[in-house]
């Protein structure tokens, strides 16, 4: 007799869980963070802040990185409707002053403090709370796929972070930015080996370092 293979899990989407344990303790007002473009060759590091609305949620809110381009701009253009949000950068000049895992910290600081209404907590995605936050926070590991919050803010993120690389490969055609975000493709490689650095390039990271230095790095 023939086996029914077994039913697929349903994949896990975020929820109102967080926001929801926050609200039972008091909070009026809670915050999700998320960044985009910590692991780019080129190009700022961006976060978002998002407190979403108490009615009227966009629905299909996800980890950026589970959705297309379309729907990751056509949910972008409702939570800017409807949500308090905002969007804040650290320059490439701040990733070589601060390295990027701090200047990652400063884009959530900044997006936070740029909100129009000041929240009693923030949820932020990720292991760590930024040492300058100046608010309440939780940090939750894997917090864009778990809080309807946070994922709005990677939306975000994702969103404003992408549009910056396209309008920044119109000033420096050949890397590919357009569809690559300056993340470390081959194409991106190749054209970075040929073409040389930009401004933008962030020159500290070793992947750039070696393919700029390739003799050094023989010797590191």
């Amino acid at each position: 007799m023939p086996v029914s293979p077994a039913p697929r899990p349903r994949r896990q989407r975020p929820t109102l869980r967080h926001e929801r344990a926050c609200f039972a303790e008091g909070a009026t007002l809670v915050c999700g963070v998320d960044e985009a473009g910590r692991g780019p060759l080129a190009g700022p590091v961006t976060a978002a802040a998002v407190i979403l609305p108490a009615r009227g949620i966009p629905r299909g809110l996800d980890d950026s990185k589970k959705l297309e381009a379309p729907e990751r701009a056509r949910l972008a253009a409702r939570i800017e409707a409807c949500a308090i949000w905002a969007v804040a950068h650290a320059s490439v000049e701040e990733i070589a002053a601060l390295n990027i895992y701090h200047a990652s910290h400063l884009a959530m600081c900044r997006a936070v403090a740029a909100l129009a209404q000041t929240p009693c907590v923030v949820l932020v995605d990720g292991n760590r709370i930024p040492r300058d936050l100046d608010r309440p926070a939780r940090a939750i590991v894997g917090g864009d796929a778990l809080s309807l919050s946070i994922a709005a803010a990677s939306i975000l993120a994702k969103v404003a972070r992408d549009r910056i690389m396209v309008d920044l490969a119109q000033q420096h055609p050949g890397y590919g930015w357009e569809r690559n975000m300056g993340y470390p493709t081959a194409e991106h490689r190749t054209a970075l080996r040929d073409l040389g650095p930009t401004p933008f390039h962030r020159r500290g990271f070793p992947a750039v370092h070696k393919i700029l230095c390739p003799e050094l790095s023989l010797t590191d």
